[in-house]
């Protein structure tokens, strides 16, 4: 299957090729004509999958199809976690919609708003927010999303684990009943799948490598050592195979940064990000990891989820997430596009737990690596105990991924399918 035969308009294609893509991934394939019918969508892919262009290609296809008269308004609303995130998804729309007269924005906390107040009211189509500054934007009355058609959350199951759910809720409260809603996620808990109940309307589900299961191309192994020494194994992994990029995971923003201190007395530069990094120092973090300038990126997960880098040789859980499926979501920053890659995980004596959980999730034992001088048989043999109660988790706000054929026939089946279902869920929402 190529691009022509999902039935998009002639400018999209255009610019598909124009950027190089050739084959949809899975998920567009399976995404893409039912979002064109105007369903609403439950969609779960692990990173790397082709979420954004799954969700964003119909939405301009539909947008340009039916231009708004007059100034331009908000017809579509995209919601993520991280100011990363949005901003990677900006830039993807701005491509696919190059040969469109669509225009996007981005919307964050950490930066001044006064730039985001010249673009909202010079006009905009498309608005890709956090919701902690969209809602302080909308309380000042600088944000009217009465005219919304379309909202897509993306990477929701995040959203909620940072507290952002009674956000979510009020911004639900503020756009039109009768709209086209879609909600990506990498995972898939029992709240995500509450929250579908409450925004979606009769949605197909689309699953693209469950949470369950990891990527294949991906060589895992496992290192038990005690948690003293953890760092210090960090550095002779860097040293002994000098990783060409290394994505390492922490669970806390403070660990991130004693482990570039650590790295630094070790001679090796690493950067780290997370909530507390200036937007302006995060994006100089991200650049020069993906051009090559920077070997070690240490993140949280929540900063993590705004990193498209295509080429990450190693992923290094030096904590181990007390969430297995955060573990999959992880690991899959590597061995993108079927490409392979190496996942080390760290266990120390306190997290015997996390592992039973993680290797439950994917159905396998990790390959247990002894070949390193830090080998802790003490932590191996905690592997049975239970890890120290799971913290709550308080969360920030603030924001601190063809050629037309009758063509007029189209259009008309398009425009009754997407009324049908429209008119079905406005129906209901009175009744």
């Amino acid at each position: 299957m190529d691009f022509e035969s999902l039935n998009l308009c002639q400018p999209l294609l255009t610019a598909l090729d124009e950027i190089g893509y050739v084959t949809p991934t899975p998920i567009q394939e399976q995404a893409i004509p039912l979002l064109i019918e105007g369903r609403d969508m439950l969609g779960c892919a692990q990173t790397g999958t082709g979420k954004t262009a799954a969700f964003s290609l119909p939405i301009l296809d539909a947008m340009a199809e039916d231009p708004w008269p007059g100034k331009r308004r908000i017809r579509s609303l995209m919601l993520c976690p991280t100011r990363e995130l949005a901003a990677q998804i900006r830039e993807n729309i701005d491509e696919y919609a190059r040969h469109l007269d669509i225009r996007s924005m981005v919307m964050f906390g950490g930066v001044s708003q006064r730039p985001q107040e010249k673009q909202l009211r010079q006009g905009v189509d498309i608005l890709i927010a956090t919701p902690g500054r969209l809602l302080d934007l909308i309380g000042q009355g600088l944000v009217d999303l009465s005219d919304v058609q379309f909202l897509v959350l993306d990477e929701a199951d995040r959203m909620l684990d940072m507290g952002f759910i009674r956000d979510i809720r009020k911004i639900l409260a503020l756009i039109p009943e009768e709209r086209q809603s879609l909600l990506f996620s990498a995972t898939m808990p029992s709240s995500i799948v509450e929250l579908s109940r409450d925004m979606l309307y009769e949605p197909v589900k689309i699953e693209v490598t469950p949470e369950s299961t990891t990527v294949e191309a991906i060589e895992q192994s496992l290192m038990f050592v005690m948690k003293g020494d953890k760092r210090a194994l960090l550095t002779h992994i860097i040293r002994d195979e000098n990783p060409e990029k290394v994505l390492v995971f922490s669970r806390t923003k403070h660990g991130c940064n004693r482990i570039v201190k650590q790295l630094a007395q070790d001679e090796i530069e690493a950067l780290a990000i997370h909530g507390n990094k200036s937007q302006g120092a995060r994006e100089k973090a991200l650049g020069r990891f993906r051009n090559g300038t920077l070997q070690v990126l240490i993140a949280t997960d929540v900063a993590s989820r705004g990193i498209d880098v295509s080429d990450i040789s190693h992923v290094i859980n030096l904590d181990l997430p007390n969430e297995p499926e955060v573990y999959v979501h992880r690991i899959g920053r590597t061995g993108r596009a079927g490409q392979g890659g190496i996942a080390i995980a760290f266990c120390d004596e306190n997290e015997g737990e996390y592992l039973r959980g993680i290797e439950k999730t994917i159905r396998q034992e990790i390959p247990v690596d002894e070949d390193h001088p830090f080998h802790s048989e003490k932590a191996r043999s905690r592997k049975g105990e239970k890890a120290p109660k799971k913290q709550q988790n308080r969360g920030r706000r603030g924001g601190g991924r063809r050629q037309k054929q009758g063509g007029q026939n189209r259009g008309q089946n398009r425009g009754q399918n997407r009324g049908q279902n429209r008119g079905q869920r406005h129906r209901r929402n009175r009744d």
